[in-house]
């Protein structure tokens, strides 16, 4: 059902998490460019960019002290520290985009996604994603080359942790065929929107059928 017109829905929170290297960033790419109902919650970092990214497009890339302060003035829906560096999802767009029927995608890590259920959870639905062996998330991580042997060893130390939080997770999917695992992504999505408690016209509508003569 389409989010416009007297039956809108009310959008919903969509968490990605995964292990570095596991799938997650190509398919929240492959979401958002087929699904005009789908925004990317644009996160801010203190990491610097990589080659490509762009501020405010990719991320809002900040100082230490300038996400502190937006921190202590409650601006974040969620935060995490990882790999070192600081990300947060800002509260203000997020709402704005539910409201008016939009989908929020979050690329994020089982913090932020613990914290989203904490604050908001109707509106959070969580997926993970697993690579089909760790072996091959190995090999993922270094055809990258977009990291030092060293970051690499410790992404693939930290994944041991990141799968352990499987299962606080609505669903969980194994990329082992990349179009395999969108094609399922896609139906939980298309499942989720049509959940009762995301149809607020639907109340009004039951009960005008229910004063309506046959």
């Amino acid at each position: 059902m389409s989010s416009e017109g007297p039956r809108r829905r009310r959008g919903l929170m969509l968490v990605l998490s995964s292990p570095s290297g596991a799938g997650k960033t190509t398919l929240t790419r492959m979401l958002t460019r087929d699904d005009s109902e789908v925004e990317l919650s644009v996160s801010w970092t203190t990491r610097p960019p990589r080659q490509g990214e762009i501020d405010g497009v990719h991320y809002y890339f900040v100082t230490r002290d300038a996400f502190r302060a937006h921190r202590a003035a409650d601006g974040f829906l969620e935060w995490a520290e990882v790999h070192d560096n600081f990300y947060g999802s800002p509260r203000a767009a997020v709402m704005s985009a539910l409201k008016s029927g939009r989908d929020v995608l979050f690329d994020i890590d089982w913090q932020g996604a613990q914290q989203l259920t904490n604050s908001a959870a109707a509106d959070v639905v969580k997926v993970f994603i697993l690579p089909p062996s760790m072996k091959d998330l190995r090999a993922r991580l270094e055809s990258r080359a977009q990291d030092t042997k060293e970051v690499i060893k410790r992404r693939l130390s930290n994944a041991y942790s990141e799968i352990s939080r499987w299962d606080g997770y609505d669903y969980v999917l194994v990329n082992e065929d990349l179009d395999a695992c969108y094609t399922q992504l896609r139906a939980i999505i298309s499942a989720e929107r049509q959940r009762r408690q995301r149809q607020p016209w639907l109340p009004g509508f039951v009960q005008t059928l229910l004063k309506e003569d046959t």
